[in-house]
């Protein structure tokens, strides 16, 4: 699983969502946005980042949301907008040089060009992504896709935080990252 970046910056993001069908799929936008930096030498993570963002198109969160993510509609209705957002990320990802945008599978990355073609600003990551959930499979020699949870599980790691948290998701796909590549 070693890339040649100097670091891995792992992102998760939650966006709105419903499960009745209210919400069509590309409506839906980023409600929070985790990341951490991770040494792809030494895997020690080096720097996080959190920040919620209010949602404009559907800015009442389902209760189907709330449930599935715990974050609650007070959380995302004082938040930045989208735009501030991605420029507090891209200051804070100004800290590393030569990283490489990973992230469990390919939604996270879809869902950050959907919002950001919506919003009118620049994809932050740019073209390179590393799909950690195909990674994770092919390194291990298997053929099933694991979610992050059955990943952690068949790692023998517990779950740390809550899922469906885009902070606590990262910090455990880094660590993720850490056993797989130290051979754990």
């Amino acid at each position: 699983m070693r890339i040649a970046n100097r670091h891995y910056l792992i992102v998760d993001v939650e966006a709105t969502c419903a499960d009745d069908g209210s919400l069509p799929r590309e409506e839906m936008e980023i409600i929070e946005i985790g990341a951490v930096a991770q040494d792809a030498t030494t895997f020690e993570v080096l720097s996080d980042f959190q920040t919620f963002v209010r949602p404009v198109r559907h800015p009442a969160l389902t209760p189907f949301c709330v449930r599935l993510t715990s974050i609650a509609q007070d959380m995302v209705a004082g938040a930045p907008l989208f735009p501030e957002a991605i420029r507090a990320m891209t200051a804070w990802m100004s800290a590393f040089d030569d990283w490489l945008f990973c992230s469990w599978g390919n939604y996270d990355r879809g869902q950050f060009t959907q919002d950001c073609q919506y919003h009118g600003v620049p994809h932050p990551f740019g073209d390179r992504h590393f799909n950690l959930k195909a990674e994770f499979s092919r390194s291990l020699g298997l053929r099933r896709r694991f979610g992050m949870g059955a990943a952690l599980r068949h790692l023998g790691l517990p779950l740390l935080g809550t899922h469906h948290r885009a902070i606590d998701d990262a910090r455990n796909m880094a660590r993720i990252v850490r056993r797989v590549c130290r051979g754990g």
